[in-house]
């Protein structure tokens, strides 16, 4: 009956050391999937930074479009809707509070509208309704930038929607606010050299794809799967012969 019991024992052991062992090296391989395919991510974004400039006239009009456009670079050229422009608030950059800065831009010569994300301004903590003046050129002007997808949203608190602060900004409802069709992007602009800052700061992040936390991960995953081999390996082999010998 001992002998029995200790086969058992011994059996069940061995099978949850193979289990552990097998789930988490799965899972640093999981791991090391994810970083190739951000890795790939990175380098695909690289290469479109590469090609030429779109135009106006190679702008997506389709969601699906406008996805294979993300980081390409364009030279926008329209007119400014100044009245339209939002200032979306809670944003940051380089560890500040403030504002984006964001304008629909008229496609000269066409009925579309793109929305223009022209950079970040710091807001006035003394008076939070106050407004930064933005000097904004009048006439056709040409604006380079990089495609991006639109602002990103962040937790609404009182789901203000209208006004030119706003939290966040809705392309389908703003298109309908103004009366006039949005593409499906938006164009991050750029501080080409020769241009006009504007009083803008626009060190726009570069998208964060955290390839080495996914290394890290994966040496973890591993290192426990050795471990359980290991530990297995010395309790229920080297051990008991020591013992024995």
């Amino acid at each position: 009956m001992i002998g029995s019991a200790a086969r058992r024992r011994a059996g069940l052991i061995l099978l949850a050391t193979v289990v552990g062992t097998v789930a988490t090296a799965r899972l640093g391989i999981w791991q090391l999937d994810r970083a190739a395919q951000k890795v790939a991510i990175q380098a695909r974004i690289e290469a479109r930074r590469t090609l030429p400039a779109l135009s106006n006239a190679d702008l997506a009009r389709t969601r699906a479009a406008a996805s294979e456009q993300i980081e390409r670079r364009v030279a926008l050229r329209g007119r400014w809707l100044v009245d339209r422009t939002v200032f979306l608030d809670n944003r940051q950059m380089a560890g500040k509070p403030g504002f984006y800065v964001v304008t629909p831009m008229q496609i000269d010569g066409q009925a579309d509208a793109v929305l223009v994300q022209r950079g970040w301004v710091p807001r006035n903590f003394s008076d939070r309704t106050a407004l930064p003046q933005v000097p904004t050129p009048n006439g056709v002007v040409t604006v380079h930038g990089v495609i991006a997808p639109p602002p990103a949203r962040l937790y609404e608190f009182d789901g203000a929607s209208s006004g030119p602060i706003r939290q966040n900004l809705d392309l389908d409802a703003y298109a309908r606010e103004l009366g006039t069709p949005l593409l499906p992007l938006s164009v991050m602009q750029s501080d080409d050299p020769g241009a006009v800052s504007e009083g803008l700061r626009r060190d726009w992040p570069m998208p964060a794809l955290d390839v080495q936390k996914h290394y890290g991960y994966a040496f973890q995953w591993f290192a426990l799967a050795a471990l359980m081999a290991g530990l297995y390996v010395w309790f229920q082999l080297i051990r008991p012969g020591r013992r024995d010998g």
